[in-house]
């Protein structure tokens, strides 16, 4: 059954900037547009917004992050951001799309006209967001159709001839599937290369699911939620319990936990994990107004944003604990093969017996395979030095340092840990399947961020939204293409790194501050009392105005000069070393970065100066006074838009000053 309309879904809460554009863009609430859609129920709601935040980062970031910093010692800095800035953020943006019922360019349009620039800004950086991000899912696609073999395509190294392939023989196995096999990649990001058929007719098909999912707004893309937004968590609790019965799977755990409490001291750990933060939550984005906006107006988004952070870091701990616990397996069976082929040097070398009496060997030379690694190691430790040959340590901790970042570890080190499972076609199904399931429950959010600010405020767009994000999607495609080049992972790396990270810090920034200091922190919270029926607490005035922005700026900061003084780097495949090496973005690479973040944040002054040149305009008497805004103190004494349009029965304007 469908949800009827919410009692004030009539409200054109935009109707002081359609006067003051001159009606050139109008939200979609007014008659002649379609009326606004709403969620079914609470679960469909809940399932998107944990669908948008729970996302590919969870399984592959988080993790390799945690595994680079310190373990435990950066799960304690996570917590400790998450509720001093994440949580209180995402508060913000679940209140202010609940209260507006707007997306991203209402909502701040309706604080000020000076303000929609936000709004187009969220979208821009959605679309680059969505560009790249459903390429990740095409891989998926990719690796998931190879998986329905046995054994798996990537299990060993093919033969050329009668030989082993020198570039897979001087790597591994999966290093070479991924990017030999899938990528067929280039050298550098200079050398373009064809298209790559596979990967283009794999991107196609996301591109598809996205939009047969999307064609009908939250109506289609709810439903999908209840597989998208469970699946992961049934394959990753199979994972879980698979990888605690592996040999080696406790020591994997024990060292993500082991707390190493002086890289509190790096201030690059305290960056790497606020933007963690930032962007586990999808802060910024417009996605998280927008599904708020499709709330009932008393629904508790206090307790909402709270719940959805507390299952995000539960995510996050669940997925790395699947990954260390397989990572440990992956690094055991390495380290004992280590110790089969001292053993068997050894035996090489004290054949006949008689000097191996000297060594007092704790183990049987002839039976390799039976001997412990910590027997071995003892024995290395006081031998060493006394024998010859080139015999090596077999360091368990050494082995799990060896960490993948990104993708990497996804496509190559938990590929080649699922490889050594019994019944591996079956795990890596499981594993690629749960991997798109989280991509698209991602891209679904991230797509709302940029459909619903435009419907709702061009209403020809309201009235063809249909065709309108058909219309996204083919331009996502098509624009995509560019991924699909044999150079293509170099240009996913760039946009991953730079197109969304500085943008949305900036985007966000600009939301507190516009909300804290411009509309009013006490104006805000006295909106959310009267939608809620309680006042939160008034710590959140403090966060928002004084605490979030400056972690912000901070972050903003350490980011932009990490930029100036080191050269953007990225990682290349160098095909015949069959090694992956630090290359430097040649200058023109260095241009496209800039005008990324360019276009990306050019919505803001643009927007700024065209109300301004707008506000210049004449106007009819009393026009101005009634739409013009200005700062307000924490002791001013406003109506609050939820009080206005109840004293007015929903026929008033905003309560702008």
């Amino acid at each position: 059954m469908e949800k009827q309309p919410l009692p004030l879904d009539n409200v054109s809460t935009a109707a002081p900037e359609s006067e003051l554009d001159g009606g050139a863009e109008e939200a979609s609430s007014s008659p002649e547009a379609p009326d606004r859609d709403g969620w079914n129920s609470k679960i469909e709601y809940f399932l998107a917004q944990v669908g948008f935040s729970v996302g590919l980062g969870n399984v592959w970031r988080f993790p390799y992050l945690c595994h680079q910093n310190g373990g435990g010692a950066f799960l304690l800095l996570y917590v400790l951001l998450m509720l001093a800035i994440g949580t209180p953020l995402f508060f913000l943006e679940l209140a202010a799309g609940q209260s507006i019922r707007q997306g991203s360019i209402g909502v701040w349009k309706y604080i000020s006209p000076k303000l929609s620039g936000i709004g187009y800004s969220s979208c821009v950086v959605c679309f680059f967001v969505a560009l790249y991000y459903n390429v990740i899912i095409g891989w998926s696609i990719y690796y998931l159709v190879s998986s329905f073999q046995y054994p798996l395509p990537w299990e060993s190294c093919p033969e050329q001839g009668n030989a082993t392939v020198k570039e897979c023989k001087a790597s591994s196995p999966t290093t070479y599937f991924w990017y030999r096999k899938a990528l067929d990649i280039t050298d550098s990001i200079d050398e373009t290369g064809q298209f790559n058929p596979y990967i283009t007719c794999c991107l196609l098909a996301a591109w598809t699911i996205v939009c047969l999912g999307m064609f009908k707004g939250i109506k289609t893309s709810a439903k999908v939620m209840y597989f998208s937004s469970v699946f992961p968590y049934v394959v990753l609790l199979c994972f879980l319990i698979r990888g605690l019965l592996l040999d080696g799977a406790w020591e994997g755990i024990t060292y993500m936990f082991y707390p190493k409490l002086e890289i509190w001291g790096n201030i690059q750990v305290w960056r790497q994990a606020a933007t963690q933060v930032f962007f586990a939550l999808g802060l910024g984005f417009g996605s998280v107004i927008a599904y708020s906006s499709y709330n009932p107006k008393n629904n508790n988004c206090h307790r909402d944003a709270f719940t959805v952070s507390f299952i995000n870091f539960l995510t996050s701990v669940l997925a790395t604990l699947v990954v260390f616990s397989v990572m440990g397996f992956r690094a055991k069976d390495k380290v004992m093969a280590c110790v089969v082929s001292n053993v068997e040097k050894l035996y090489e070398q004290f054949a006949d017996g008689k000097d191996s009496k000297s060594l007092m060997l704790p183990f049987n030379l002839s039976d390799p395979s039976s001997v412990a690694l910590e027997v071995y190691r003892d024995w290395f430790r006081v031998n060493q030095h006394t024998v010859a040959g080139n015999l090596t340590d077999c360091d368990l901790m050494q082995e799990m340092q060896k960490g993948a970042e990104g993708t990497g570890l996804a496509f190559i080190a938990f590929t080649e840990a699922m490889s050594l499972l019994p019944g591996s076609p079956f795990w890596s199904v499981l594993f690629f399947l749960m991997l798109l399931n989280l991509g698209l429950s991602t891209m679904f959010g991230t797509m709302e961020g940029i459909i619903a600010p435009l419907t709702d405020n061009f209403k020809i767009l309201a009235r063809n939204k249909i065709k309108f994000t058909i219309l996204c999607c083919v331009m996502g495609f098509v624009i995509g293409l560019l991924f699909t080049q044999r150079c293509g992972n170099y240009f996913v790396t760039m946009f991953d790194d730079y197109s969304a990270t500085l943008p949305l810090i900036i985007v966000v920034v600009f939301e507190t501050i516009s909300v804290s200091w411009m509309y009013g922190a006490d104006r805000f919270l006295d909106d959310i009392e009267v939608m809620l029926g309680w006042r939160p607490s008034v710590i959140y005035k403090y966060l928002w105005k004084y605490v979030c922005p400056l972690a912000m700026v901070g972050l903003l900061s350490a980011s932009t000069i990490r930029m100036i003084l080191q050269r953007p780097k990225y990682m290349a495949w160098n095909q015949d070393k069959a090694s992956e090496m630090n290359l430097d973005y040649p200058d023109w690479a260095l241009a496209v970065l800039s005008l990324l973040i360019i276009f990306a944040m050019i919505p803001v002054p643009l927007g700024f100066i065209h109300s301004a040149l707008r506000n210049r305009a004449p106007r009819p008497s009393g026009a101005m006074e009634a739409t013009r805004y200005a700062p307000v103190s924490a002791n001013d004494k406003w109506d609050t838009p939820m009080t206005e349009m109840r004293n007015h029965n929903g026929a008033g304007e905003p309560a702008l000053p």
